[in-house]
């Protein structure tokens, strides 16, 4: 079963896949442990590492490592290794050590019956090494003999980096003529080849030209003979079957429960894609105040229709066609979420956001070069900047990068305001830079930023509160009429809460924890959450005992209570 499709399978096709790792699977490349509550994850990276790069050598996509079956006899027993919240914390964990930075394609949760109990099993997708490229562990490369973990071979590292990096865009289409593309996708390729040129003398030469040399000269022919980037570009879609794999995207809509209530699916030539995908979008006008001072709101369309048109293209420029996966255009409420096939090259978003950026190479080369040409996508590396650019010149959030599963690439796009307070930061402040507001769209949505990024923006004056829970400063939160939520947000001096547990205690005489606690929790900032409030009720508590003004009736925490220090005793 594939469990690189988009759909994530359920518990029966999980146990499924199961069973064939079980029954089936060469040594090298899954690997099985007992792996009860713990797991050194160091040895987790070296076996990320070796079935990563055995995954390669052996032309498959993917490897496995299983926790909770026991490796000798193939036994489910179970795992209680980390929740869901500690196995997408490892995600992060493990990129931080490998390679480029790459991670699990997938970690799942599989409960299988065993004798009438369930078991839990943890599947750890890992991704084959790139092409030509060896995936390490803190610059060491593992690999298998048999069931043995160790050092990969130098013969094996040659033969992975020795490995030629096929642009798919370039190869030819088996059976493929000139007759099999579409004549309409042909002049509409001529047409916006001569406005990009934009030179009298090459429009003229262009329209000298028959279809196979116009097509020659962009390479997109090669000896007569017609590569995928053309059957993509320009082909009719009555000859699709000539493709190995079919390419295919669609269109999706989901109502206010997030149920589908329409779709299509759309082939070849995917020169005319975007306007055919954009024909179904419901581009509604969208109303908001990006500040207090104006009486009128502002109207603008929920999505820049430039900014879908490049993020479409880029998902045709780099998807992975070999793997057959679809385009998809999600179309909700309030966001368009755009995915293909294929891992993102450059591992993670920030680096691309830089001025100057240039990605390690193209995985359709001559498809992107092409697109060029034709005015699909911006001039190469410079598209996704601008995309951001445009958001926040709008006042709108950032688009949002899903980067987890290595083999699939997913961008969120939203026509709505998510927070006013980012957006009047915006408005105020024109000229931060792309950097910046990139970490303040993170604070906005909650993503955690490193503690440099925190200091940075204390400086700007843009955020307040203690690590993790930051949150607007007063100065921002005052020019937007937000002082109510802000006072909710901010903690009170340590003195106006030991004052209230004082007089509580004057007044009652005696109280319980459950009861400073009651006390205080409506109290405590709204950004807090219950273990932080937990413990700043524990803390006042005890800075308060250490001082000499309260104390406990007994030593046994389940029946002592909080009471006042006698004032003769601390006068005394």
């Amino acid at each position: 079963m594939d469990l690189l499709s988009e759909n994530k399978p359920n518990n029966s096709e999980l146990c499924s896949v199961l069973d064939k790792l079980i029954s089936s699977w060469e040594s090298e490349v899954v690997e099985f442990k007992e792996a009860g509550k713990d797991y050194d994850k160091n040895k987790i990276g070296q076996y990320f590492s070796a079935i990563s790069n055995e995954s390669n050598l052996k032309g498959l996509q993917h490897g496995w490592l299983v926790f909770g079956v026991r490796n000798k006899d193939r036994v489910i027993v179970g795992s209680d290794y980390r929740n869901n919240k500690g196995l997408d914390a490892l995600k992060q964990e493990i990129s931080m050590g490998t390679t480029g930075g790459i991670s699990f394609i997938e970690i799942y949760e599989a409960y299988p019956m065993v004798d009438g109990e369930k078991k839990r099993v943890i599947l750890f997708q890992i991704p084959a090494a790139t092409t030509a490229t060896p995936t390490g562990w803190y610059d060491h490369f593992y690999g298998r003999n048999g069931e043995s973990l160790g050092a990969l071979s130098v013969n094996e590292i040659d033969r992975i980096r020795g490995q030629e990096k096929k642009d798919w865009s370039k190869q030819i289409v088996p059976g493929a003529e000139i007759k099999h593309l579409d004549k309409n996708a042909i002049n509409l390729a001529r047409d916006n080849y001569k406005k990009k040129m934009n030179k009298p003398y090459i429009s003229e030469e262009v329209d000298h030209m028959s279809d196979e040399q116009f097509l020659t000269k962009l390479k997109l022919v090669i000896d007569g003979k017609i590569t995928n980037a053309a059957m993509l570009l320009l082909g009719n879609e009555d000859y699709d079957y000539l493709f190995k794999t079919v390419p295919e995207a669609a269109w999706r809509v989901y109502d206010s429960k997030n149920d589908v209530s329409d779709y299509e699916i759309f082939k070849i030539p995917y020169i005319t894609l975007s306007e055919r995908l954009f024909g179904k979008i419901r581009n509604l006008t969208y109303r908001y105040m990006p500040n207090q001072l104006t009486l009128f709101p502002t109207e603008t369309k929920q999505y820049d229709m430039w900014l879908l048109r490049e993020l479409l293209n880029n998902c045709i420029a780099h998807s992975e066609y070999t793997y057959g996966g679809r385009i998809y255009l999600n179309e909700f409420e309030d966001r368009i979420i755009l995915t293909n096939p294929g891992s993102f090259l450059p591992g993670k978003i920030e680096p691309v956001l830089n001025p100057g950026y240039n990605p390690p190479f193209y995985r359709n080369q001559l498809l992107a070069e092409t697109m060029v040409k034709l005015n699909m996508i911006d001039s190469q590396s410079t598209g996704i900047r601008r995309v951001f650019r445009i958001q926040k010149e709008r006042y709108f959030p950032l688009p949002d990068y899903d980067l987890s599963n290595r083999q699939q690439v997913k961008v969120c796009i939203y026509g709505r305001i998510l927070d006013e307070n980012y957006s009047q930061i915006l408005f105020k402040n024109p000229d931060f830079d792309l950097e910046t507001v990139f970490l303040i769209d993170c604070v906005q949505k909650g993503i955690r930023i490193d503690k440099s990024a925190v200091k940075y923006l204390r400086k700007l004056k843009v955020i307040e509160g203690k690590v993790p829970n930051i949150f607007l400063s007063a100065t921002i939160s005052e020019t937007i009429g937000e002082k109510d939520q802000y006072v909710k947000n901010k903690a009170f001096d340590d003195q106006y809460y030991k004052d209230l547990i004082v007089k509580y205690l004057e007044q009652y005489g005696s109280a319980k924890k459950k009861d400073i606690r009651t006390l205080l929790w409506d109290k405590l900032p709204e950004i807090m959450e219950d273990k932080q409030k937990e413990d700043k009720v524990r803390n006042l508590l005890s800075s308060m005992r250490k001082k000499g003004i309260i104390t406990t009736t007994s030593k046994n925490q389940q029946k002592s209570s909080w009471v006042l220090v006698d004032k003769t005793i601390q006068d005394k």
